[in-house]
């Protein structure tokens, strides 16, 4: 049997890299197509544990979990009488969250049969060759005659319509029906009006990044 001493430097065994984590982020622009005027940009809160749940159930092929509507309040902020703008928290916990006050919704997963407007209201992925990040491209279209009962202009005196819009979300497929899924993401901003003279197009973007040698 060898004396000699150990390697001081000697490499440890190796193991496998069994740990690792997943960050969610989120984004969004509004604008309007036409005069290229941007109303909102800014990121927004991911609800978790239902992504996660989500997550879960399209990887395992369950028919449920994949993004299918984009939603729309009018609950996510309190005006007061001098204009002053107070934004409330968004809802990312618990199983049954929902926008505040939801007033609309348009289908963006061009994929399902109940989809009206799949050509500009859809999504997509990109993904570059060797970073380890993915991102979801949502994209939604407010068209000119939608929601049919709206104002004929965006001239609005106060945000309680039901299309002066302050907050956003995604939501999930579900068996059930449309707009019967687990909210995704939700985002709160200034107060926006949907009306007959104005386009409003959403790019709603979801980063899905692959974090590993976590704890290593």
């Amino acid at each position: 049997m060898s004396n000699l001493p150990k390697d001081p430097i000697a490499p440890a065994p190796s193991k496998p890299n069994e740990a690792g984590s997943v960050s969610i982020q989120g984004h969004i622009k509004i604008y309007d197509p036409t005069t290229k005027e941007v109303f909102i940009n800014k990121r927004n809160a991911i609800h978790y544990e239902n992504f996660s749940i989500a997550l879960a159930q399209s990887i395992a092929n369950q028919g449920e979990g994949t993004i299918a509507e984009m939603v729309f309040g009018n609950g996510g902020t309190r005006v007061d009488p001098t204009g002053i703008i107070t934004y409330l928290t968004p809802n990312n916990t618990g199983n049954v969250a929902a926008l505040y006050n939801q007033t609309y919704y348009k289908t963006v997963d061009a994929k399902q049969t109940y989809s009206l407007d799949p050509a500009r209201n859809f999504m997509e992925t990109r993904h570059i060759a060797g970073v380890a990040y993915t991102d979801v491209l949502v994209s939604c279209l407010l068209d000119f005659g939608e929601p049919n009962d709206q104002a004929a202009f965006d001239n609005a005196t106060n945000s309680e319509g039901a299309y002066v819009f302050d907050e956003l979300g995604l939501k999930s497929f579900s068996t059930e029906g449309p707009n019967t899924g687990m909210l995704l993401t939700h985002v709160i901003f200034h107060p926006v009006q949907k009306s007959l003279n104005r386009l409003i197009q959403i790019d709603y973007t979801i980063r899905i990044q692959s974090l590993s040698n976590i704890g290593n």
